[in-house]
């Protein structure tokens, strides 16, 4: 794999990642005003979104697995970057979700 196309599967990894981002800070504003109506439907919607960016991670790790080498640049980096940071927001909102409900 090139850089470019690394690259291009970095982008893909931050365009899901800031997808899900935004649904779960969305979520996080309407439960935070007292509406729990819509919290399966926008976590499923986050986690739609991060698992594609999961998947075009896998990708990339499965190919260098297999013992391609791998151009690694900053776009890559900082995709991972979002993915992670996203992933430990999903967790953080679930457990602030369970909290305003006892509230």
């Amino acid at each position: 794999m090139n850089k470019e196309e690394l690259a291009m599967a970095g982008f893909e990894i931050v365009a899901y990642s800031g997808d899900a981002r935004s649904t779960l800070l969305d979520l996080l504003k309407q439960v935070r005003s007292g509406n729990f109506a819509n919290v399966e439907t926008m976590l499923n919607d986050a986690d739609q979104n991060l698992n594609l960016a999961h998947k075009a991670q896998t990708d990339i790790l499965a190919q260098e697995a297999q013992g391609q080498d791998m151009d690694m640049g900053f776009i890559f980096i900082h995709g991972q970057d979002h993915l992670m940071t996203t992933i430990l927001l999903r967790d953080l909102i679930v457990d602030m979700i369970e909290l305003y409900k006892r509230g």
